[in-house]
């Protein structure tokens, strides 16, 4: 009921020491049963032993009969201590001595060692140094080549997962082929490994040949699947990295294919900050390909109309870019974004008008989207916005209207601002601009570029 911990430490200690296997094997297994009830002082005294017997030249001849319960055993340690524990099982040589029995393991007693080093590389991060840095890596590539057994592949790809976060590893996979693993691993098991395989999968993308390798295995389709199916943690992991791969032409149009551009516009209308940048960024680098672009503008029209101010903010941000590009034809008028962003003129939100007022100083750059802007009224409000608080919601309107001011057809319906500090002082801004490039045409104050 309240056992004396230091007694039955002595005790398991003698029987270890000087015991039959038989009690050996009671003793172990029993602490086993206990060790979520013993103090973690008491639990961190027993490590050495345990891993004095599995260790290698140990004068304690284990048989087999006696390993497996030790295994188990230091895996029902490791839960305990928040991680503690578990990262005194790393530093103990225990974790190098279940690595080197593994390969030449029965499936039983592989499936044992695995429970345990994935107990142990999930619940301290220098667990997964120690593996990978002790042929650990090669040891769980070798064996995904080979196995076919479902729970053991499990296991096997659950560990590659924590351990691909670090660069040592996921240079590792190149050289050993085992990038495909690393996607599978992407595409089953639990939810937190599964997040890891695709975070390490956009870590590795960053670059070009690794990016195409990628793409050749089939990971767009994984980290779709995994974006519909994912909590709103692994929907940031999976944006991010699925953005990284779409970071070449050549995949822009595989990615929308695969239905990307609507979990998209879900980041955008999530609650996370982080997660509206990341759709941003992507929305402007897939709306490169004309196709998307409609696409894109057809998602972010519905958040200008539903969405709440956050998401409107950053739709009217993707929007800023895409009036910026040079499709054949003009997606943003098309879509029917104009009047919305022009009513949103008037929003009580700061950002969202700021945004708004980004993206309407861009389209005024183009002389149908200026006869759009017009039809919308949005000249009586750009006027208004002269005399706001805001510098940028000022110098945002005062670039519009000065575009407005330098078109013949529109001239006459803004001539009376001409005079405005606003107005002159970006009028003046905008020359020295012109000057600067050589007059060359000028587009938005906010620019852009893409690999």
């Amino acid at each position: 009921m309240n056992p004396n911990w230091e007694e039955s430490l002595n005790h398991f200690e003698r029987v270890i020491d000087s015991g039959t296997e038989s009690m050996r094997i009671k003793a172990v297994i029993k602490l086993a049963k206990l060790s979520n009830q013993a103090p973690e002082y008491i639990l961190s005294q027993t490590i050495p032993i345990l891993s004095n017997l599995i260790a290698d030249g140990s004068s304690n001849n284990l048989s087999p009969r006696l390993r497996g319960p030790v295994i188990h055993c230091l895996k029902c340690i490791a839960r305990q201590g928040g991680g503690r524990l578990a990262a005194e099982i790393g530093q103990s040589g225990a974790l190098l001595s279940i690595l080197r029995l593994l390969p030449q393991s029965d499936a039983g007693f592989q499936r044992l060692c695995l429970k345990c080093i994935w107990c142990l590389v999930n619940l301290c991060n220098q667990n997964c140094v120690v593996v990978a840095t002790n042929g650990g890596l090669e040891i769980v590539v070798n064996m995904l080549n080979s196995s076919v057994d479902g729970v053991i592949r499990r296991y096997l790809l659950e560990i590659l997962s924590a351990l691909s976060l670090l660069r040592v590893v996921r240079r590792g996979l190149i050289s050993l082929g085992g990038v495909r693993f690393l996607v599978e691993a992407a595409s089953c098991g639990h939810m937190l490994s599964r997040e890891r395989a695709c975070q390490a999968i956009g870590l590795l993308g960053v670059t070009r040949s690794a990016r195409r390798m990628l793409v050749d295995l089939g990971v767009i389709d994984v980290l779709v699947e995994m974006f519909r199916v994912g909590d709103g943690a692994a929907k940031l992991v999976v944006g991010n990295s699925l953005g990284v791969v779409s970071g070449n032409i050549n995949n822009i149009d595989l990615i929308a294919q695969a239905g990307a551009i609507p979990l998209y516009a879900e980041l955008i209308q999530g609650p996370e900050p982080l997660g509206h940048e990341i759709a941003e960024d992507v929305f402007c680098v897939l709306a490169v390909a004309e196709a998307n672009a409609v696409s894109i503008a057809e998602n972010l029209v519905r958040i200008l109309r539903e969405g709440n101010a956050e998401s409107k903010a950053a739709a009217a941000n993707v929007f800023w870019n895409l009036s910026g590009y040079k499709h054949s034809v003009s997606v943003v008028r098309n879509s029917g974004a104009i009047p919305l962003l022009v009513e949103l003129l008037e929003s009580q939100n700061n950002e969202v008008r700021e945004a708004v007022s980004g993206a309407i100083a861009q389209l005024s750059y183009n002389r149908e989207d200026r006869e759009a802007l017009n039809e919308s009224r949005a000249v009586p409000r750009l006027l208004e916005l002269l005399h706001d608080d805001s510098e940028e919601l000022k110098d945002n309107a005062a670039e519009a209207l000065i575009n407005f001011f330098e078109d013949p057809l529109q001239h006459e319906i803004i001539s009376q601002v001409a005079d405005h500090p606003s107005f002159r002082s970006m009028q003046n801004r905008l020359g020295r601009i012109r000057t600067a490039s050589n007059d060359q045409t000028v587009g938005s104050m906010r620019s852009m570029t893409i690999d």
